[in-house]
Formats: structure tokens, sequence, C-alpha cells
């Protein structure tokens, strides 16, 4: 007997953030919380300052308990990593509904940060950083 998985609606996006990359789906479906790398967001971001930032998008339009959300995120480190999925998830919210669009882009969390760290250069010991001179 085979059974058949009912396959849910969702809407999915990209977010970035310096190394950061996230993969956003938005279920419609009401109480369903937020699944980071198939953790509850709050075992894989343990502070409330990450857990915030994951959330902003949700908490600016009021509609934490309308959604579920599940995010594969890889790359960076943590706080890029929460900034990642804040703009993925915005992204998924834009694409849900248009209208929702300017008021993401009014608040930022629509623009991608193109922030980067800057490659190391040939005779030097990091991007800017010259060796130490020496008088003798």
């Amino acid at each position: 007997m085979a059974t058949t998985k009912k396959k849910e609606k969702y809407y999915q996006s990209v977010g970035r953030r310096k190394t950061s990359t996230c993969t956003v789906r938005l279920y419609k479906k009401k109480g369903g919380g937020i699944t980071v790398n198939e953790k509850k967001m709050e075992d894989y971001f343990p502070t409330f300052e990450l857990q915030k930032t994951v959330k902003e998008p949700l908490l600016s339009l009021d509609c934490l308990d309308n959604f579920s959300v599940s995010a594969r995120v890889s790359g960076g480190g943590v706080k890029s990593q929460a900034e990642a999925v804040r703009h993925g998830i915005s992204r998924a919210l834009a694409s849900f509904d248009e209208k929702l669009r300017k008021q993401l882009k009014s608040t930022g969390y629509l623009t991608r940060d193109p922030r980067m760290r800057e490659r190391k250069k040939p005779g030097l010991k990091r991007a800017r950083r010259a060796p130490q001179w020496r008088k003798r």
C-alpha cells in the first residue's frame, strides 16, 4: 500500500548576506513556527538578538502566526546566517503578496547587503595590512 503525501503550496526565495546563503520556503499555515536546517529557530539561533533578526519581517507586517517558515542556510557566521534568513523571508513575503513589498522595502529588509570581505593582496598580511616597518 503506497501512501501519498499531500503537497502543500509554498513560496520559495533565496536570501544572502556576506557568504551566507539561505533558501526559504514560506507556507501559509497558521502557527507553524520557523525551522532552520530542520531545527527549531530557538535551538539554531540561541540568542534573543538573532531570533529577533529572523522574525523582524513577520513582526513588522504583524503576521507571525499566519505563516510557517522552513529555511536551509549555509556558509558564513551565525549573525550573517540570521540576516540571510531575514532577507529570504522578506523576499518570500514579497512574492506571496505584492502589496507587502512597499512596506518591506521601506524597512530595508528587501535590500541585499552587498558588503563582502575584501580579498588578501600579495605582499600584504591581510587585505590592507602591510608588514611592520623596521628601521634597522
